[in-house]
């Protein structure tokens, strides 16, 4: 029995390298012709004591345009834009980063991960860059974040994007599975965080399964489901510490979203992957209902990843502005 369950460990193991591995493979030869085909500026941007990193595209477009702000929610990380980037960069200045606790960002540990400390990020970013005239693109958990920021500095704002995003609760608001196990206080979350926090494998797998749910086209599912496998082995700090605020926040915005909302009176684009069930068509439309500036577009054999599924279509809707 003993050694059934040696073999057995050990194969888990081997299996779990073996995928380590072949995701990092899959990423680096992404990178390796992202690159090739696009010209960026990488930037180590200073937050406290920690680094923030991000990338700079069309640099020669800044200032004939507002610049392209673009940020991604979790799982994920800045490769989220890889597909929509090369539309917008040929004639606008486009910004791309990583949240503290994400990506190529520093992790720091017994960091405070809310709301508030992603939107001190987009702060650090912006002041960095010198940005006034700004198109802000959220997507997932930033969008609070985005929103948020608008309100505070309309004055700021060119036009916010909404792209498969969330707020304050609404009644077609609903969690993707992975969030709404992480998110929800009780034991199954409790076990959740701890065989996750100890096995790599555990927690790649879950990850490569969620982000499957998010993508419509099975070429573009394969790929980046192992790109952001790849990334994920960082990211549990921020994202057990962003989903244990999760339900509070959405919550106490239940009284105020709807008045603080109806007076924003820049540009907002709505654009929503039809596929997507959880941050879905029906959220769409309640924000259409509440910023008085709004326009709607829902993006048919897309899903919650809109920007990867289909880039050409939500570039449009963007470049429109």
């Amino acid at each position: 029995m003993k050694k059934l369950l040696f073999f057995t460990v050990f194969i888990a193991l081997l299996s779990g390298c073996a995928a380590k591995n072949a995701y990092k493979v899959t990423f680096l030869e992404h990178e390796k012709v992202f690159d090739k085909l696009n010209t960026f500026t990488t930037h180590k941007i200073k937050r406290g004591k920690y680094f923030l990193h991000a990338r700079e595209f069309g640099k020669e477009n800044k200032g004939k345009e507002p610049t392209i702000l673009l940020m991604h929610g979790f799982p994920d990380n800045l490769h989220l834009y890889d597909e929509l980037i090369p539309y917008l960069s040929k004639s606008r200045h486009v910004i791309a980063f990583d949240f503290l606790g994400w990506g190529d960002s520093d992790k720091p540990k017994n960091h405070t991960y809310t709301t508030q400390s992603l939107k001190q990020d987009m702060q650090t970013v912006i002041d960095h860059f010198k940005l006034d005239d700004i198109v802000v693109v959220v997507h997932d958990a930033s969008g609070p974040v985005g929103i948020e920021w608008a309100l505070e500095h309309e004055n700021k704002i060119n036009t916010l994007v909404l792209l498969n995003t969330y707020y304050q609760p609404t009644p077609s608001l609903k969690a993707p599975d992975a969030i709404e196990l992480f998110s929800t206080p009780g034991i199954k979350r409790s076990l959740a965080i701890f065989f996750t926090s100890i096995s790599d494998a555990r927690w790649q797998s879950g990850m490569i399964e969620q982000v499957n749910q998010f993508i419509s086209d099975d070429k573009k599912r394969e790929l980046y489901a192992k790109i952001f496998a790849y990334k994920a082995l960082g990211i549990r700090e921020a994202f057990f510490g962003l989903n244990d605020v999760l339900v509070q926040e959405v919550e106490s915005r239940r009284d105020t979203a709807a008045i603080e909302l109806a007076k924003f009176h820049k540009p907002v684009i709505i654009v929503f992957g039809e596929d997507d069930k959880d941050l879905n068509v029906g959220v769409a439309k309640e924000f259409h209902a509440l910023f008085p500036n709004s326009t709607l577009h829902i993006i048919k054999n897309a899903s919650h990843f809109v920007q990867i599924d289909k880039p050409k279509s939500v570039a449009e809707f963007i470049l429109k502005q």
